[in-house]
């Protein structure tokens, strides 16, 4: 995410090292070579400009605390400014009527109708009743895309294939969700390759007729500057009232949907970094201008982590440790748990350093392939004991799972290690900290 431009920033930050104080010569150096990564990382050029004439004009004059360098304390800068380039504060969705109506709009291909899946999984995650509306009448298939993301993620999804009418299937699924007792309906709406007025009309008329509480506008954070040329369009005619970046797990320069937020003030809502139906994310400025800076989000990490991991599951998993019982079925399972949270890279990315450590090393799930291949070939009784595995079971368990015995050995190791330490924190009375650390609710 944002990798590229995490790099440039760094090499500009590398100016001012070894620099004893602020200078207005080493500040204008680091400076330009501050806008020129935003410029580079398709950042709007005169939205780069305000936002490095902001930083230069904080900067000269700072005394540097004795405790920290220029290149620090401009990192600071620099991290203020992106947050508020992106808005400063996180915005919440509305969600207001009964039902409340969400409108989702944007061009084709934008990933408007995943998202939509997503974002009532999101809300299903909330205790919310949610309808899913199919009111792309263009696209078949964005019908059938809509009923197999609804299915995936355990919600209802009104369709009328037959009806050309936008409107009057919408408002034919907002009756059928007052009686069915949904409390929130997400529209999908059809998207076009470009804006044009047929599209226009069609949406507007949407949000006339429905009055939404929420009209959301899904963005492709790979299209560059006509990112902000169509938010634009769209927001003359709609008056959204926040915006979704989605494709941003992908290495793309994805400036220009930063500067979305000061073209069109509106609020950046949502971010979407995969496939998966649970990678979605509130949006806060402040935590991805620290992700852009390479200082990580772990609160964001906690945050993942707690939808992902079963509360019930974690007490039995801490009761396990406890007694020293943790086997190949429970890792098996915490691996599982941790593929739901969503892309590997993104996940470890979000740690302190962790983001330029990975870059260029190609990590997603089929990184675990080879662990739960040697695991699933493991008896019942080997996985529950692993001291049984003598050298003939190593054998088969490697043939079983396409894996070298050294590779079996590896894993065979690594456990063993993870299991002493875990009876070493128990017996030193540290197994109460750890495990409130392992365990995501803290009980």
């Amino acid at each position: 995410m944002f990798d590229s431009l995490s790099v440039k920033l760094e090499k500009a930050f590398q100016t001012l090292k070894g620099q004893g104080k602020i200078t207005e010569i080493n500040v204008a150096s680091t400076i330009k070579e501050i806008r020129k990564a935003l410029i580079d990382a398709d950042v709007n050029y005169k939205v780069a400009k305000e936002v490095t004439d902001e930083i230069r004009e904080k900067a000269l004059g700072q005394d540097v605390i004795t405790a920290i360098s220029p290149g620090q304390l401009l990192t600071k800068i620099t991290s203020d400014e992106l947050t508020a380039l992106m808005g400063g504060q996180s915005e919440d969705i509305k969600l207001e009527g009964s039902p409340a109506v969400i409108l989702i709009s944007g061009l084709q291909g934008s990933g408007k109708t995943t998202f939509t899946g997503k974002l009532a999984l999101y809300l299903k995650k909330q205790g919310r009743n949610v309808l899913l509306t199919a009111c792309d009448i263009y696209r078949p298939a964005a019908i059938d895309q809509l009923k197999v993301l609804g299915e995936q993620v355990g919600v209802e999804v009104y369709a009328e294939p037959e009806n050309k009418d936008a409107v009057k299937i919408a408002k034919a699924a907002i009756e059928h969700a007052r009686k069915n007792n949904h409390r929130v309906v997400i529209v999908d709406t059809a998207g076009r390759l470009a804006v044009d007025e047929e599209m226009m009309n069609e949406i507007a008329g949407l949000k006339e007729s429905l009055r939404p509480s929420e009209t959301l506008f899904v963005v492709d954070s790979m299209t560059g500057q006509d990112a902000v040329n169509t938010a634009r369009a769209f927001n003359e005619r709609l008056n959204f009232d926040g915006v979704v970046l989605t494709k941003l797990d992908g290495d793309t320069r994805g400036g220009a949907a930063l500067s979305i937020r000061r073209v069109v003030d509106k609020p950046i809502k949502f971010i979407s970094t995969g496939e998966k139906m649970e990678a979605i994310d509130r949006f806060y400025p402040d935590r991805m201008a620290s992700r852009i800076l390479g200082m990580g989000d772990v609160i964001s990490l906690v945050e993942r982590a707690q939808q992902a991991y079963d509360e019930d599951e974690a007490k039995r998993l801490s009761k396990k440790i406890r007694k020293n019982q943790f086997d190949f079925n429970d890792f098996l399972q915490q691996l599982q748990q941790v593929k739901k949270m969503g892309n590997m890279k993104d996940l470890l990315g979000m740690i302190p350093g962790m983001g330029k450590a990975l870059k260029g090393v190609d990590l997603d799930d089929n990184s675990f392939k080879p662990i739960e291949a040697i695991i699933r070939s493991m008896t019942m009784d080997e996985r529950e004991n692993p001291d049984l595995i003598n050298g003939s079971r190593k054998t088969r368990i490697a043939k079983g799972s396409g894996r070298t015995v050294q590779e079996v050995n590896n894993l065979l190791k690594q456990f063993s290690d993870m299991r002493k330490l875990m009876k070493t924190m128990n017996k030193m009375g540290g197994g109460k900290k750890a495990l409130s650390a392992l365990n995501p609710f803290g009980r």
